[in-house]
């Protein structure tokens, strides 16, 4: 089934102007929700907003924002002035600057969209995605949408582009921040856990073999509430001793690995052994 558009606009650098339509990469899949209901009947509960000094329910005509710039000091803003300040929505993303992909940190990486050529738009999209593949470089620019100014990075994947939202930098920390103590690292513990990624290395990455096992449980567990049945719950594995040393536990580590590919070996091996008896007999 395609995508279905959620937006049309421009994309911009200089005089090239593009037709483009946007379409968000992923659909969404939070954790469950639950609702808060009443224990005796089971009817679902309704939020409301209390002042704690006055001591009495605020309904929402009665309530303005405000910004507290010291403790429960605040100054109050009207909605009309938050709409003053805030970005007005722009259909176009203006492109400031071509940056080395490679060059921008993931750290920085937040919601992302799919962009695709609107009518008559077909062959710029096409050409500044060619150029940007084959200069290995993504497009840094400024785009207005809810309110907001975002700073985006447009970049090429396949034959489209993708537009990634990205955080500012004083929104991002830095490693320098994380207390990390120094640590000698000695050249055995380096090839042992060089051998370990080696062993469940993998060229590629593949998303599909991965899935939110959590949510998945929880809508088992509700499909057999719905169905009448009760939820047994599992009882909990019994836990390893703890490793402290380092060497043995990356020994500990190969070890398992090993096992367990000496194992699967041996099934494919008894399997491919049963497929050609079977044959034989036939």
């Amino acid at each position: 089934m395609p995508a279905r558009s959620i937006g049309n606009g421009t994309l911009s650098f200089g005089m090239v102007s593009i037709p483009i339509r946007m379409y968000s990469a992923g659909e969404s899949a939070s954790a469950v929700s639950f609702n808060l209901l009443h224990g005796k009947c089971k009817s679902r509960l309704k939020q409301q907003y209390v002042c704690p000094k006055d001591d009495e329910i605020v309904p929402r005509d009665q309530m303005v924002k405000g910004y507290e710039f010291s403790k429960e000091q605040y100054v109050t803003f009207t909605e009309e002035e938050l709409k003053a300040m805030a970005e007005e929505s722009q259909k176009a993303i203006e492109i400031t600057e071509f940056v080395p992909a490679s060059k921008v940190d993931p750290v920085y990486f937040d919601g992302a969209y799919y962009l695709g050529p609107d009518k008559g738009g077909e062959k710029a999209y096409k050409l500044i995605n060619e150029a940007m593949k084959q200069t290995g470089r993504a497009a840094l620019a400024k785009w207005a949408a809810r309110g907001k100014q975002y700073l985006v990075l447009i970049r090429p994947v396949e034959n489209g582009l993708v537009m990634q939202q990205l955080l500012y930098k004083d929104e991002v920390r830095t490693i320098s921040e994380v207390p990390i103590d120094d640590a000698e690292v000695k050249e055995p513990e380096l090839k042992l856990a060089m051998q370990l990624i080696e062993q469940i290395a993998n060229d590629e990455f593949r998303p599909e073999n991965y899935e939110d096992e959590v949510r998945k449980r929880y809508h088992e567990a509700i499909q057999r509430k719905v169905e009448g049945q009760e939820v047994i719950t599992a009882a909990e594995a019994p836990k390893g001793a703890q490793i402290i040393d380092l060497m043995e536990a990356l020994k500990a580590s190969l070890a398992a690995k090993n096992a367990a590919a000496a194992e699967a070996k041996a099934d494919a091996k008894a399997a491919a052994s049963g497929a050609r008896k079977t044959g034989t007999e036939g």
